[in-house]
């Protein structure tokens, strides 16, 4: 069984911008992985030659986004990735939330991954 994690962020971006770089292949070649392609609901994240497939769940506008590993479609637990965000009504900041599923040991890798891959969110935010 995997362990649940969640992360928040708080960036200073538009929904707009953000929304560019979480939906689209280029925005997301842009921080996420080192390449990405789309087809249909299937995106390819290529990091140092090694390419990953991910199946898009759920998108919604002003709200998240869900993949699923093709590596997980057989199991029968619900693990998956999310983004979701939202624009905090006080400060204006977008608030952003990772949810991800890490095996049991892997926990902190998969959250340096994530950290890391906000840090050149925000760089290439300039936030």
């Amino acid at each position: 069984m995997k362990e649940k994690i969640e992360l928040e962020f708080l960036l200073k971006t538009s929904v707009k911008v953000f929304e560019n770089l979480i939906f689209t292949a280029s925005g997301l070649s842009e921080w996420f992985a080192d390449d990405v392609n789309i087809k249909d609901d299937t995106f390819s994240f290529i990091w140092d030659g090694s390419e990953e497939e991910a199946r898009l769940i759920s998108k919604k506008n002003g709200s998240h986004i869900r993949w699923k590993w093709s590596y997980d479609e057989d199991e029968e637990e619900d693990y998956y990735f999310e983004i979701t965000y939202n624009i905090d009504p006080m400060t204006r900041a977008l608030i952003l939330k990772i949810t991800d599923f890490a095996e049991d040991g892997d926990e902190d890798e998969v959250k340096m991954f994530w950290e890391a891959s906000i840090g050149e969110l925000r760089r290439v935010l300039g936030a």
